[in-house]
């Protein structure tokens, strides 16, 4: 035999036994490591399957570093080692206590093998980590207050989280996923409203329930019996900041800064024109900051020559650098509006001086209601104040919680949630459903002024 032929043969011997180590291997982790029942034959996204997008303790879906006690506690969870994976998320959380993934994997985990109810947080981890881990608070502050009370009737809730990286395919994938797993009785979420339009109609053909906590484009009134949301919609912000603008500011011509890709930008835009014109205002110029060639210097020059006493920021998280050059530029000269996704700490420290004294529309504030519990149960749990969208999120859980505890089915959920007599205590209040599916609630108006709390040197607070 030739030295090339012996070459050859060992080559292949060596691929046959990797495969055959590979296959043992690929067996092996199926059966330690269990994916969900619609895992199986799953599209891809990109180089990552849905299956990989979605955890119940098993992985981190949150970019960057992890503690070491926490990695410990996936990887005893995914190995079904549940009392080493509580040791080790306990520990991680004494390091770390504002880690909502950590507490919903030990609740999950103190769980166990044992009977539970599911539902499933659908959020841009990827591509939106800090507004997704203020949503993951508010779900895991709900699942860790009735999981230590004796659960759902005697039943403890199980939460996942799956990463749609406010996507609509994404979404749509997820959402399949999740309507063919049986055990999800309901989903909290998605939080941008194109992905919770993209997702609905899936949700709706699989009977499954979806409550946003985030979604306010005017377009999810009546979309669905199955799609739901805590949070109110663009009709009552818009009205609400048109009506400051023309009675508190007494100003009666604005420019509107919008991005023409976003449903929730589009809506939030068209529904501040149509307040402003029935508050006797007008709107006299509209700027699209998704063109390439937008121009923060130019648009403001623009918009003071038409007239503009006001800039409203209709923006959402894509092209809130956008907005926040026209902030810069604007040097406090005009009198400045937002929508809700202008509530960012980044608003605080990019737009600092030059952003103060700017009023801005959120369904709820952490000082709005000195009679609320949540506030001081949420900051002994994290640490430290919480955004609207944690109480957003809380308020979408405690709902699925008290519709489960009618009758915990799908169907039970969503007729529960239907209900005109449905109704329970929130973070912000009684939570109580229109037949729209909107949430028949009030919008808080916030002002950006110095302060400390924030440590960027100004904070958000309320208007009386």
């Amino acid at each position: 035999m030739s030295h090339k032929k012996e070459i050859t043969i060992l080559f292949l011997s060596l691929l046959v036994t990797l495969g055959l180590v590979g296959g043992g291997l690929w067996l092996f982790k199926e059966q330690i490591f269990p994916q969900n029942q619609s895992g199986d034959n799953l599209p891809r996204t990109g180089n990552q399957s849905i299956a990989d997008r979605i955890s119940f303790g098993e992985k981190t879906l949150i970019p960057g570093e992890v503690t070491p006690a926490k990695k410990e506690g996936m990887q005893a969870f995914a190995a079904q080692n549940y009392p080493q994976a509580i040791a080790s998320l306990e520990k991680s959380l004494q390091l770390k206590r504002n880690d909502p993934q950590a507490l919903i994997y030990l609740n999950n985990a103190r769980i166990a093998s044992a009977q539970s109810y599911s539902i499933v947080a659908s959020i841009p981890l990827g591509t939106d980590p800090n507004s997704s881990l203020e949503i993951l608070r508010g779900i895991a502050q709900a699942q860790n207050s009735i999981n230590t009370s004796g659960g759902i009737k005697g039943v403890p809730l199980k939460v996942g989280i799956a990463n749609d990286d406010d996507n609509p395919e994404i979404s749509k994938q997820i959402a399949a996923s999740l309507v063919k797993n049986a055990d999800v009785l309901g989903v909290v979420g998605p939080n941008a409203s194109d992905t919770t339009l993209a997702a609905g109609d899936i949700y709706s053909s699989g009977k499954l329930v979806a409550i946003s906590p985030t979604s306010t484009s005017v377009k999810i009134t009546n979309f669905s019996p199955y799609i739901f949301r805590t949070v109110p919609s663009d009709f009552m912000a818009a009205r609400r900041l048109a009506n400051y603008m023309v009675k508190n500011l007494q100003k009666k011509q604005a420019a509107v800064f919008f991005n023409s890709q976003s449903n929730y930008s589009q809506s939030l835009k068209t529904e501040f024109v149509s307040s402003v014109s029935l508050e006797g205002g007008q709107v006299s110029s509209e700027f699209d900051l998704s063109q390439a060639n937008f121009s923060a210097a130019k648009s403001l020059e623009q918009a003071t020559q038409q007239g503009a006493e006001v800039l409203m920021f209709a923006t959402n998280t894509d092209t809130l650098d956008k907005a926040l050059q026209v902030v810069q530029v604007n040097q406090n000269r005009l009198n400045l509006l937002g929508g809700d996704d202008v509530y960012t700490v980044k608003t605080l420290e990019v737009g600092g001086k030059q952003a103060s004294g700017m009023v801005v529309a959120v369904p709820w504030h952490i000082s709005g209601d000195g009679n609320s519990e949540f506030p001081q149960q949420s900051r002994q749990l994290w640490g430290g104040d919480v955004s609207w969208r944690t109480a957003m999120a809380y308020d979408a859980t405690v709902a699925l919680i008290t519709a489960l505890e009618s009758n915990p089915t799908r169907s039970g959920v969503q007729q529960a949630l239907s209900s005109s007599n449905f109704s329970t205590m929130g973070a912000s209040g009684a939570v109580r459903f229109l037949a729209s599916g909107d949430r028949n609630a009030p919008v808080q108006l916030v002002r950006i002024v110095p302060g400390k709390r924030s440590r960027t040197g100004y904070d958000f607070e309320p208007i009386p």
